[in-house]
C-alpha cells in the first residue's frame, strides 16, 4: 500500500520581506540577496528536512524580473510565486506497466529546449545535478535547494552528485565546474526555539585549492544575530552590469 505524505506551507511567506519579518533574516541580508538574484547569480539554498527551504526560494524567485522567463522543475508541485511568464514541469512516476515514468533529470534537459532565462530546481538530490551544473555552465543563471548539514557540505554534495550519471562523469571536471558555476549559498537551519533562520551565506570564489572550493562567508549568526561578515561576493561585476552600487549595498545597515 503506497504511503500518503502531506506537506504544508506557510503561505503568507511570500517575499523576503515577509521573512525578514519573520526574523528569518535581516532586512540587510534580504537586500543582498535580492540583488543577487536581480543581477542574475547562481544561488543554492541549502539545509536540513523542514528548515524552509522552499520557502526561501519561494521568495528568492519571486525577485526575478519579470522580463524574464522562468522555467522550474520539480518532484511535487510545491513551488509557488508571482511571475508573469512562468512554466512549471513535474516529475511523473511510471504507470503499472512500468512505462510513463519522468525523471527530474530529463525535465532539466526539457527545460533547456524551452528558452529560458532563469532555471529554478526545486531540489538536487542525484544525477539531475549533472546537468543543471551543464545548465549554469552554458550561462543560464539559476537556483536550487538541497539537503546539507553547512553551506560548505552543500558544495561537497554538488560536487559528488554528478557522479552517479555515469562511470564517465569524474571529479576533475566537477569540482571545477562547481566552483565556477555556484555564486552564492544560503544554509538554513532550525534554532533552540524552533525558528527557522539563515544561519550563513557564503560565497563561491572560484578557486579550488588541492580539489576543495574556496568559499567567503558574507553573513553569518552571532550571538543569535545575523551579521555581515568580511567575505567579498562572487562575480561582482554582475552587481555593476545590472546598475547595483555593491559598495552600498554591503555598507547598508541591518
Amino acid at each position: 500500500m503506497p504511503a500518503l505524505n502531506i506537506r504544508k506551507f506557510v503561505t503568507r511567506f511570500r517575499g523576503l520581506a515577509d521573512l525578514v519579518a519573520a526574523d528569518t533574516m535581516t532586512e540587510h541580508a534580504a537586500a543582498f540577496l535580492r540583488a543577487s538574484v536581480v543581477s542574475g547569480h547562481n544561488v543554492v539554498v541549502s539545509g536540513g528536512t523542514q528548515c524552509g527551504k522552499t520557502t526561501l526560494l519561494n521568495a528568492l524567485a519571486a525577485e526575478v524580473p519579470g522580463t524574464e522567463r522562468v522555467v522550474s522543475a520539480e518532484e511535487v508541485f510545491e513551488l509557488r510565486f508571482a511571475h508573469p511568464d512562468w512554466v512549471a514541469l513535474q516529475t511523473r512516476q511510471s504507470g503499472l506497466e512500468g512505462t510513463g515514468e519522468i525523471r527530474l533529470r530529463t525535465l532539466v534537459k526539457e527545460a533547456l529546449r524551452m528558452r529560458p532565462s532563469r532555471l529554478v530546481i526545486g531540489e538536487v538530490r542525484a544525477e539531475e545535478c549533472f546537468d543543471l551544473l551543464l545548465a549554469l555552465n552554458a550561462g543560464i543563471p539559476g537556483m536550487a535547494t538541497l539537503h546539507a548539514s553547512s553551506a560548505r557540505q552543500a558544495l561537497v554534495k554538488m560536487c559528488t552528485l554528478p557522479l552517479l550519471a555515469g562511470e564517465n562523469i569524474s571529479a576533475r571536471f566537477v569540482v571545477p565546474t562547481v566552483a565556477t558555476c555556484v555564486d552564492h549559498v544560503v544554509h538554513l537551519g532550525i534554532d533552540a526555539h524552533g525558528r527557522r533562520t539563515v544561519r550563513e551565506i557564503a560565497a563561491v570564489s572560484g578557486r579550488v585549492e588541492n580539489d576543495v572550493i574556496e568559499t567567503e562567508t558574507l553573513f553569518e549568526r552571532r550571538d543569535g544575530v545575523l551579521v555581515r561578515a568580511s567575505g567579498t561576493p562572487a562575480r561582482s561585476e554582475r552587481f555593476t552590469q545590472a546598475g547595483i552600487d555593491l559598495g552600498a549595498l554591503l555598507r547598508a545597515e541591518a
